[in-house]
């Protein structure tokens, strides 16, 4: 990792060229080990009890959570000092990857993993952290994160649930409702959130024996059937000062720290669960006969499966660029500190609008796939005889779950001009430099293996740079009520990131064992890069047409067209290379 510390969105401005990042093939033999751990547990534990999990079989959850527990798969991000492994963040999101595999499992493992601990991690104080988290490590305790209520979900902050202090001062008494809370049916300690005197947003730890807590009926779900969702109900529920988690009034900073983690761990979730989508359809396209000959021959199918691989590719490569991220920034932190929790939250966040990509383009490419595969599967892929009917309906809640896609697409807009407002990205400055060079700017073809995708990346960011900038100039504050302008904006800023971190960690696979080894990286980056610039293209083209008109339009369509003045691509041979390449190995190869 580098020296400095890498600022959150200065991808969009700095050369891709000279820029480092993880990838997958920087594993370490300890960074595998875990992996196969938790890939064992699951296929040795969860895979033959999925039918009765599906079915909610009273206790299996909390059983097969308790049992990962006893193999460390709950404590990566819990200190040793405090019963966990202390592990990086790279070895807790190969655990959620690998966890994926099993279902609803990975939902109530993630939940309690996650957003169930981490606010305690990182929150709590020493008692907290002494009383709970031992046991939030081991399974002997579950935790659930109890945030939604019924007129508050991505306006968090609008929650109605209430706590006031009683007259010795000793405990606070809590009344209302919270909905749609993971694990529920049987955690052991809520984290929930209310307004203490109608006003300040606050966060409490919860026991479940806590006198008037009670759960509602189990939800009947669309997907994830097998994971317990509730209501959460306080009535005149104590909860004694000490359960404060936090401070009085500093809710929202508990809340949205431990959103971003969970934003980007469901990203990796998402890629353990494309991962087998993927492996699913090749295998059935294999077995599947017509015309005397594989599915897997014909090109329409092999279209799909070198696309589903392709966009896979990409969103690894984010997942584990996130997670190096992360990881460089908390290197630089003392664990033994005081408050070292919250400084390692804030320093996570300097990486949310990351965080939040991660979740959009995860959860998306996952959809994706899930679809096709059903779609390989045809009439078979209807029915609950094969397991992509599930994958299909599982993968659904992930466009939902930690903040809608649609609410995340309006935070990487605001975060990236909340930065560039406080300086801490000279956006305004590389925009105006580049207006500067629209009129002499000049089609490129570079020369070399990834040469032209180097430039194709360079000229997505220049797009961006004007399309953003024509819309501050012309909107003004009046773009912050532009949902349309600014979800355009986020998906050029998604495209950028997802492209650079395929093509720089193809780059450094290059630089690693050379151009023959990394073939098939190669096809996925430039087959990626030649759709991700279309993509922008189109983009731009209709925000610069929503906020612009007249010569001033012209003079910016003119120097699209010179951004996108690339020699075409075959991309149908790039993805029947590819295809063939995964269809060979049965599985996602790379």
């Amino acid at each position: 990792m580098s020296k400095e510390i890498v600022k959150g969105g200065s991808f969009l401005i700095e050369d891709a060229e000279n820029i480092s990042i993880f990838t997958p093939e920087d594993f370490t033999e300890e960074h595998r080990m875990i992996a196969k751990t938790a890939e064992d547990y699951v296929a040795g534990e969860v895979v033959p009890v999925i039918e009765e999990l599906e079915a909610q079989k009273e206790g299996l959850m909390a059983q097969l959570i308790k049992g990962a527990g006893e193999l460390g798969l709950l404590s990566a991000d819990i200190p040793e000092e405090y019963g966990g492994m202390g592990l990086d963040k790279i070895s807790s999101i190969l655990i959620t990857e690998k966890v994926s595999g099993g279902a609803s499992y990975a939902v109530g493992h993630s939940a309690h993993t996650g957003i169930g601990t981490l606010p305690i991690v990182f929150f709590g104080n020493e008692e907290q952290k002494k009383k709970y988290l031992p046991a939030l490590a081991s399974g002997e305790k579950i935790a659930a994160y109890a945030l939604t209520e019924p007129s508050a979900g991505s306006d968090a902050l609008s929650a109605k649930t209430k706590a006031v202090l009683n007259e010795d001062g000793t405990k606070y008494i809590l009344n209302g409702e919270k909905i749609f809370i993971t694990n529920a049916g049987f955690a052991d300690v809520f984290v929930t959130y209310a307004k203490v005197d109608g006003e300040h947003f606050t966060a409490f730890i919860v026991d479940r024996d806590t006198p008037g807590l009670s759960t509602g009926a189990e939800e009947k779900k669309l997907g994830i059937k097998g994971s317990s969702t509730r209501s959460v109900i306080f009535e005149d529920c104590e909860v004694p000062v000490e359960n404060v988690l936090g401070e009085v009034g500093k809710g929202h900073l508990v809340a949205f720290n431990i959103l971003n983690i969970g934003r980007y761990k469901l990203g990796a979730a998402a890629v353990g669960a494309g991962k087998i989508g993927l492996q699913t359809s090749v295998k059935y396209a294999k077995e599947r006969k017509q015309f005397n000959k594989s599915i897997a021959e014909f090109g329409l199918i092999k279209q799909k499966i070198g696309e589903m691989a392709t966009r896979l590719y990409a969103a690894e490569s984010i997942v584990y660029r996130t997670g190096g991220l992360i990881d460089d920034i908390l290197s630089r932190l003392d664990p033994a500190a005081e408050a070292a929790g919250r400084s390692a939250a804030n320093a996570i966040a300097e990486y949310a609008m990351e965080c939040s990509i991660n979740k959009i383009y995860g959860s998306e490419v996952v959809d994706y796939i899930v679809d096709e595969a059903v779609q390989i599967h045809g009439g078979y892929g209807f029915t609950q005889e094969y397991p992509v009917e599930r994958y299909y309906r599982d993968s659904r809640i992930n466009r939902i779950f930690e903040g809608t896609n649609e609410i995340n697409r309006l935070l990487i807009p605001q975060t990236l001009v909340r930065k560039a407002m406080k300086g801490e990205l000279p956006l305004l400055e590389a925009a105006q430099k580049l207006m500067g060079e629209l009129l002499g700017m000049m089609p490129t073809q570079p020369e070399g293996t990834l040469g032209v995708e180097f430039a194709k990346l360079a000229n997505m960011k220049k797009m961006f740079l004007m399309t953003a900038g024509t819309a501050v100039q012309k909107l003004g504050m009046a773009l912050r009520d532009e949902q349309e302008v600014l979800a355009n904006v986020a998906d050029m800023i998604i495209e950028i990131f997802a492209l650079e971190s395929a093509l720089i960690r193809t780059k450094q696979a290059i630089e690693k064992s050379g151009e023959e080894a990394n073939e098939l990286k190669i096809k996925m980056t430039k087959l990626y890069a030649h759709e991700a610039l279309l993509k922008c293209e189109l983009i731009a083209k209709n925000t610069l047409a929503a906020v612009d008109s007249g010569d001033a339009l012209k003079t910016q369509l003119s120097a699209l067209k010179k951004m996108v003045r690339f020699d075409l691509e075959n991309t149908v041979a790039l993805r029947r290379a590819i295809a063939d390449a995964v269809i060979e190995a049965e599985r996602y190869v790379c």
